[in-house]
């Protein structure tokens, strides 16, 4: 019913900037024409925790760690949703994914990853 699918990640030296997608498909999509989309990152030994969220009617949320730095956007033409990464530094290093939250009654579904890491 739906598929979300990250791209973007990799390698990036501190200070750096990547663009992180999260494509998403489905049916439920057709019935359903606002809902919240959210990247979430898991660094090793780390829970998951929230980076970003981006509201059906396009408010945004971010964790303070990201505040200034990251920014979340939706282009619902091309039903994806992105986010822009700034000044990476080597603790933005995780996992990044994204999770749509849509149907009734709500639920979650998410993508499979993108793998980031802030190194030189």
């Amino acid at each position: 019913q739906v598929l979300l699918v990250e791209s973007g990640g990799g390698l990036v030296q501190p200070g750096g900037s990547l663009r992180l997608s999260c494509a998403y498909s489905g049916k439920l999509f057709s019935f359903y024409a606002t809902f919240d989309v959210g990247w979430y990152r898991q660094a090793a030994g780390k829970q998951r925790e929230l980076v970003a969220r981006i509201t059906g009617d396009g408010s945004t949320n971010y964790a303070d760690s990201v505040k200034g730095r990251f920014t979340i956007s939706r282009d619902n033409a091309e039903n994806t949703v992105y986010l822009e990464m700034n000044s990476l530094k080597s603790e933005d290093t995780a996992v990044y994914y994204c999770k749509c939250t849509i149907g009734i009654p709500l639920k979650d579904y998410w993508g499979q990853g993108t793998q980031v890491t802030v190194s030189s």
